[in-house]
Order: C-alpha cells, then structure tokens, then sequence
C-alpha cells in the first residue's frame, strides 16, 4: 500500500551559497533539512514529510495537494555536439 508521503515530490538539490544539499516537498514543506551527503539528506526529508503529515492529521488541517510533474514531450531543448 502506498504511503501518503508517496504522493508527495521530494527534492534534494546543491545549494552553492549554503555549500551543502537542501531537502524539500513543494507544496508540502521548504527547505527542511540539509547536509553534505546527498543519501542522507533525502532519508532525513523522507522522515520530516512523514512526520509533518502526521502532525497535519493530529490538527485535523487538511494535507495540500501534492505537487504535480507533468512530462511534456513536445518541449525540445537544444542537443549539442559532444565534440566541438
């Protein structure tokens, strides 16, 4: 069965200004955890989106929607040669 955190877009990204990886669920939560390894950062954001539906739920706020990534084939982005 799937979770509802599942639902949820999490995104670990480099942040050059911080000099470290930032884990959030658009939508859902900002920038909640960071760290320097990649792996670590998303099992942490894993656990803070689980726990924050939790807290949703236990103030009987209702959950946002979850954000949506549409693929959009049409959409082309310039190939460039591998040897100029």
């Amino acid at each position: 069965m799937i979770k509802e955190s599942d639902r949820y877009l999490k995104v670990v990204e480099w942040s050059e200004a911080d000099d470290c990886y930032l884990g959030s669920a658009p939508g859902l939560i900002e920038h909640c955890c960071h760290g320097t390894d990649e792996k670590k950062v998303f099992q942490e954001l894993c656990i803070i989106i689980d726990e924050w539906i939790e807290l949703l739920h236990q103030q009987n706020k209702e959950l946002p929607p979850p954000c949506k990534i549409t693929y959009q084939p049409e959409v082309n982005l310039p190939i460039l040669p591998l040897f100029a």
